[in-house]
């Protein structure tokens, strides 16, 4: 049995490694005097510094902010509003939906790239020939750009949101709901006060699946983007000749804000499973007592 057990730690240990050994090896040559990216001189600030005063990354790395997290507070609307929507149908069409669901998620990126650049090709020029006619003279729709950025990553991001927040809902006990409006709620009253407190967690971490997936995103942004440049098109542009270690550095930020955020989520829930397991405890005191 011990051998079991020193195997299976020795296997994790293993596993654990390679996931963040990488992760490691870009923070500590974020620090690395040198442009190398093989040998490790000596211990600097330099590049966090640079890295605050280039314009080009800092302005792709706003883009990239303000685009994930437009992006994921619609598709969190619109997903959990579409879940709710789905879970109240019969079995089959639910089943049938949920499978339609799923295309976009096992579709591979650069199809959905590819079509979504057509739709949005389509739509323009579909438009300028709406306004064209209705004004008597050539008028033309301005093309990609923020906006169609910004309706591609929901389009990609919605789908995540409905299977986070579809199982909370199946676990839901549909009679807390009932007895809410049997003691004078309306349904409006009812969903805000029992139905979304009890879908929280699962929308905060849908939010946070879209956040991470839409910053991350290259393939469909780099189709339906334009000229606007974001993170990882900024990143690609430059490795045609050679990435700077300043973006060693953002990366390296973002993975701790990243991981702050996630520490802080776990927290915060483990604080709230411990105060219901004191208020549990407490209630079957008081009930012993009586």
């Amino acid at each position: 049995m011990k051998r079991w057990k020193i195997a299976g730690r020795v296997y994790l240990c293993a596993i654990l490694g390679f996931l963040y050994l990488p992760i490691a090896v870009l923070i500590a040559f974020s620090f690395n005097e040198s442009k190398s990216r093989a040998v490790f001189t000596g211990f600097t600030f330099k590049w966090y510094q640079n890295l605050f005063n280039n314009e080009m990354i800092l302005k792709s790395l706003v883009v990239s902010l303000i685009i994930a997290f437009v992006a994921s507070i619609l598709a969190t609307i619109l997903g959990t509003m579409a879940a709710i929507g789905v879970s109240s149908m019969k079995r089959r069409t639910r089943g049938a939906i949920m499978t339609v669901s799923y295309i976009p998620v096992i579709n591979p990126e650069i199809i959905t790239g590819v079509s979504l650049m057509l739709l949005f090709v389509v739509g323009n020029n579909g438009l300028s020939s709406v306004f064209s006619a209705i004004l008597q003279q050539e008028v033309s729709v301005q093309g990609f750009g923020i906006v169609t950025l910004l309706l591609a990553h929901i389009t990609f991001c919605v789908p995540y949101v409905i299977f986070s927040v579809s199982p909370k809902l199946r676990q839901m006990d549909i009679r807390v709901y009932e007895a809410a409006l049997d003691l004078g709620c309306n349904p409006r009253q009812a969903f805000f006060k029992v139905v979304l407190p009890e879908l929280m967690p699962a929308i905060f971490s849908s939010f946070l699946i879209c956040l991470t997936y839409s910053i991350d995103d290259f393939i469909i942004s780099y189709f339906t983007s334009g000229t606007v440049q974001t993170l990882p098109i900024a990143i690609y542009s430059m490795t045609k000749k050679r990435v700077s270690p300043e973006i060693n550095a953002l990366s390296a930020i973002m993975f701790v804000v990243i991981l702050t955020i996630i520490l802080i989520s776990n927290a915060a829930d483990s604080a709230k499973e411990k105060r219901l397991e004191r208020t549990a405890r407490a209630e079957e005191r008081k009930a012993g007592m009586a």
